[in-house]
C-alpha cells in the first residue's frame, strides 16, 4: 500500500518587519539576557537541527518535523515549544494540523547579539 502524501505545510502568517529601534539596545544587561535566553535555547543539538530544518523550508507540520530526527513526536514538541517560546519559531494552526516556521526577526536580532561579542 501507498503512504499517503503529506499535505502542503501550513505557512505563517507574514510578520510586520521590526524597527530598527529594537536593535538599539545590543549591549547592556538588557541585552546580555537576551542573548543568554536565546543561546539557551539553542543550547540542545535537536533544536539547532530543527531551525536548521526549518530555515530550508518555509513551514513544515510537527509529523515532518519528527520524520527527520530520531526522537518521539512528544520530545520534538516540547522542543518546539522551547523554541517558539523564545520567540524563534512561530505556528500557525488549521484545524488539528500546526505549521511551524522560523521567526526571522528574533534571528536577526539573535545573529546581532552574537555579532557584538
Amino acid at each position: 500500500m501507498k503512504k499517503k502524501p503529506e499535505p502542503t505545510p501550513l505557512c505563517c502568517p507574514p510578520l510586520e518587519p521590526q524597527a530598527e529601534s529594537q536593535f538599539v539596545s545590543l549591549e547592556g544587561a538588557g541585552a546580555d539576557e537576551e542573548l543568554a535566553r536565546l543561546a539557551k535555547a539553542l543550547g540542545h543539538p535537536a533544536r539547532v537541527r530543527i531551525i536548521r530544518m526549518l530555515s530550508l523550508k518555509e513551514a513544515r507540520v510537527c509529523s515532518q518535523i519528527v520524520d527527520e530526527l530520531p526522537l518521539a513526536q512528544s520530545t520534538v514538541s516540547e522542543h518546539l515549544r522551547i523554541l517558539k517560546e523564545v520567540g524563534l519559531v512561530r505556528s500557525s494552526q488549521e484545524g488539528t494540523r500546526i505549521g511551524y516556521c522560523i521567526n526571522y526577526n528574533t534571528l536577526r536580532k539573535l545573529k546581532a547579539l552574537v555579532a557584538i561579542i
